[in-house]
């Protein structure tokens, strides 16, 4: 119900499960040597809510809501998102455990 940033704004319900979690950990295991890996990040194309979306498909067959994951593109389609794009690119992400990670084709 929080992260180092506060509460959350809102909770939506996606659903319930009858995965175990046996099988969620192993998932979460492959997820992160997969699609999940640290390179894999950009904060707009492949990010948290990328992998909260994944996650919630596989745990109860439902996505997160677009006005979530469509974020991104709405930003990078105003002027404002466009001039930071370059910046934000450009940042390098340190995973929690881990080197830091640029763009998903190996770019800093």
């Amino acid at each position: 119900g929080g992260t180092l940033l506060g509460p959350p704004d809102s909770v939506v319900d996606v659903g319930s499960t009858e995965v175990t979690e046996e099988i969620f950990l192993e998932y979460l295991s492959s997820l992160g040597e997969s699609l999940f890996r640290g390179e894999a990040y950009n904060l707009f194309e492949h990010n948290c809510n990328t992998f909260s979306n994944e996650v919630a498909q596989f745990l109860t067959g439902r996505k997160i809501p677009s006005y979530i994951t469509d974020l991104p593109s709405e930003v990078l389609s105003t002027p404002f998102g466009q001039a930071l794009r370059p910046l934000l690119d450009s940042i390098q992400i340190q995973p929690p455990g881990g080197s830091s990670v640029g763009r998903p084709n190996g770019q800093s």
